[in-house]
């Protein structure tokens, strides 16, 4: 094995051999020796990840070197195959416990440079891969197979050249012929792909022999005239990934690595940069690894002294303001001015984080102003969506500066539909009225077995929401049914105001052809069309896309606007994530992307027909009595695998369930009365509440109006 600097809690070494009693894993690592008093106080353990489940690792001492004692702990895997499941995760740790009447302390073991994954073998259909967390951990997880590559060496010379090398290596049946690099961009679509000669590397080899995969052919190298990727006029980052075409079943397949990580040889290199002449400009090429995962970033800009420096100084700033002695600082002064008398009839409202005015909050903000303009009322805004409130008469202020500590830590009543940051202490004085902006059909907070969303787990992600949630004084729930899940999801026992949903108030009293028209008119939609509108959820998994997020819209809009374009026309509600790598060029006149339009109370009621899946917009749209039509060409992965539903989805739902963009078409121009049937039932369950004066009941309740 490769020899590397001992760090204290560090591995020195990392193998899974093949023993007598079957696949082992080895581990050596080094502690301080000032941090050693008996060697019997530390074992490493592997904690399965949300669960309470570990396995402990007997540890015991090597040898020492300088101010270090190297310690190692073997573990047969074989016995515990039956605990590796797929699609879980093991972090290691080491678990100490020097005092009896003491909670054992848990710390976490380091990778070092070494490729970890390349240890990985099989377990039935998946693979049993150590990895290196973005934070720099060991952990493993239990997971399809997948590509394994780095990139090794970088040399940026004068004139722009990048040259390169690394490997990438593959399970089992994947083809190494057609091995190609591929280059992505920030600032567009467009990729460059470079064909990549195969290697053999017999170093690795030697190094991983237990594997369960081939170095034969893993080696690559290559180069790229950084000049020629230059966009003018863009500040561009480069990511490099290697993808293989294989042909499966007569149909070619490509199949793409991870974004490679770059780990040096000889670690001075990582960071390069070099001035590049390019047809009289001066451009400025910079390489290195990413700060956290330690992927390799290749930027290219048009350098200018005097920006540069004051970009500098921009992100300086933001480090600062982002650190945590300036977010300490922040909580104790909103700690102090909570403790001054309250201004009793001051509102602070948010919706989606700042970003929207729209939902239950505008709602309620709109009934006050027109029925209690007594109370000075403020919306807490996102800044880089300060264009959303602009033209509206709002009295607003930027989320955490220091207008909004004074207003939020004043204010007698904060009003939002999402959560707040659990860091930001609510005053005694303060009342906090939770909306909420759905009725659950999809499993909540405590309810929901796994999480599967980027920057938490599931066991952090449910601490921090219950503890978000007792801090509410009030939550709105629209009926019953969503009453029993909020309790139990949110672990909410104070006042439950079951009330309709205040949003809602607008579908009943604005259901107008005049509202309609002028709605119409102000998104400049034919006004001679029927219209369909198309709201899709968002799926948690999609976060895990390679690059960017590149989204397949498996509604056929060439097969609708051919069928219905006569006739309709298709508004397309969309996640922002989506939207933005949404092109509808081809279908203009027939396909709008209103995906960014922020209230979809409007979007429902021009829209004479709903398409959607496991998004809640149906309860809601329902409040219409409208069509709906459920297009849910996944719904046993989603059912099944991401969410869970609360009740039978299948059974219950309003309207037909399809999987395919000719059974949606076929709906629309052929309704059957017979999809219907579950209609009546389903509006006296989740509608029965609304009538148009949510927001005057809530209002009342919370205000104390009457």
């Amino acid at each position: 094995m490769a020899e590397y600097e001992l760090k204290h809690k560090r591995i020195h070494t990392l193998q899974i051999k093949e023993t007598s009693s079957g696949k082992t894993l080895y581990v050596e690592f080094a502690l301080l020796d000032r941090y050693i008093e008996n060697l019997t106080d530390y074992e490493l353990c592997l904690f399965e990840r949300d669960t309470e489940h570990y396995l402990t690792i007997e540890t015991k001492e090597v040898s020492t070197e300088e101010s270090f004692t190297i310690l190692s702990g073997q573990l047969v895997l074989d016995g515990y195959l039956d605990s590796f499941k797929a699609n879980t995760f093991w972090d290691l740790y080491l678990r100490t416990h020097k005092e009896e009447h003491e909670d054992p302390k848990l710390v976490r073991i380091k990778a070092n440079n070494e490729d970890i994954r390349l240890h990985s073998f099989f377990v039935s259909d998946y693979m049993f891969i150590p990895y290196r967390t973005k934070k720099g951990n060991v952990s493993f997880k239990i997971a399809a197979p997948e590509i394994f590559g780095r990139i090794e060496h970088v040399d940026l010379k004068e004139n722009g050249e990048l040259t390169f090398s690394g490997y990438s290596v593959v399970p089992p049946g994947i083809t190494t012929a057609n091995k190609t690099l591929v280059i992505s961009s920030t600032e567009t679509e467009e990729e460059v792909i470079i064909p990549l000669p195969s290697e053999d590397r017999e170093d690795l080899r030697e190094l991983f022999q237990n594997t369960a995969l081939s170095f034969t052919e893993s080696g690559f190298h290559g180069s790229v005239d950084l000049k020629e990727l230059f966009q003018d006029g863009t500040n561009t980052y480069f990511k490099f990934f290697v993808e293989y075409t294989n042909v499966i079943n007569g149909e070619e397949v490509k199949i793409r690595s991870h974004r490679l990580p770059f780990f040096p040889r000889n670690p001075e290199t990582e960071f390069q940069s070099v001035f590049i002449q390019s047809n009289g400009r001066k451009l400025l090429a910079r390489v290195k690894p990413t700060k956290k995962s330690r992927f390799l970033s290749i930027r290219v800009f048009q350098y200018n002294a005097l920006k540069e420096t004051v970009r500098k100084a921009k992100n300086f700033l933001v480090r600062v303001k982002r650190g945590r002695t300036v977010k300490r600082a922040y909580k104790l002064a909103f700690t102090f001015l909570g403790k001054l008398p309250a201004k009793k009839k001051q509102v602070v409202f948010e919706s989606f984080l700042g970003k929207q005015f729209s939902c239950n909050p505008r709602a309620i903000y709109e009934y006050m102003l027109e029925n209690h303009p007594e109370y000075d009322m403020y919306w807490s805004i996102d800044p880089r969506s300060a264009a959303v409130f602009e033209g509206k008469g709002l009295k607003t202020i930027n989320r955490f500066s220091i207008p909004w500590l004074f207003k939020m830590a004043r204010s007698k009543y904060w009003v939002s539909n999402s959560r707040l940051p659990i860091w930001i202490p609510k005053p005694s004085h303060t009342t906090y009225l939770q909306t909420w902006h759905g009725t659950p059909l999809k499993r909540l907070a405590a309810d929901m077995d796994e999480v599967h969303m980027p920057g938490t787990n599931t066991a952090k992600y449910k601490k921090n929401f219950l503890l978000e949630s007792s801090r509410w004084d009030y939550l709105i729930s629209p009926n019953r049914y969503s009453s029993e899940i909020f309790a139990r999801a949110f672990g909410f026992e104070k006042d439950m105001i079951e009330s309709g949903y205040p949003r809602n108030d607008f579908l009943h009293n604005a259901n107008n052809a005049e509202t309609m028209n002028s709605l119409k008119e102000r998104l400049e939609l034919p006004l001679d069309k029927k219209m369909i509108l198309y709201a899709p959820t968002w799926r948690d998994n999609e976060f895990y896309a390679k690059g960017k997020y590149k989204f397949n819209l498996k509604l056929e809009l060439d097969k609708m606007q051919e069928e219905l374009g006569d006739e309709y026309i298709v508004l397309l509600r969309m996640h922002y994530l989506i939207a933005e790598n949404l092109d509808i060029t081809p279908f203009a006149g027939f396909a709008y992307d209103v995906s960014h339009h922020t209230d979809i109370s409007e979007l429902y009621l021009i829209s004479d027909l709903l398409i959607t899946d496991y998004s809640s917009v149906f309860f809601d749209y329902a409040n219409l009595g409208r069509p709906m039509i459920f297009y849910v060409y996944d719904i046993e992965n989603y059912r099944d695998t991401l969410r869970g539903f609360y009740f039978d989805f299948e059974a219950q739902a309003p309207g037909p369930l399809v999987k395919t963009t000719e059974d949606v078409i076929r709906h629309i121009q052929h309704p059957d009365p017979a999809s219907q049937t579950n209609f009546d039932a389903f509006y006296q369950k989740f509608c029965y509440l609304e009538d148009g004066e949510a927001s005057k009941r809530v209002v009342e309740k919370v205000f104390k109006t009457k």
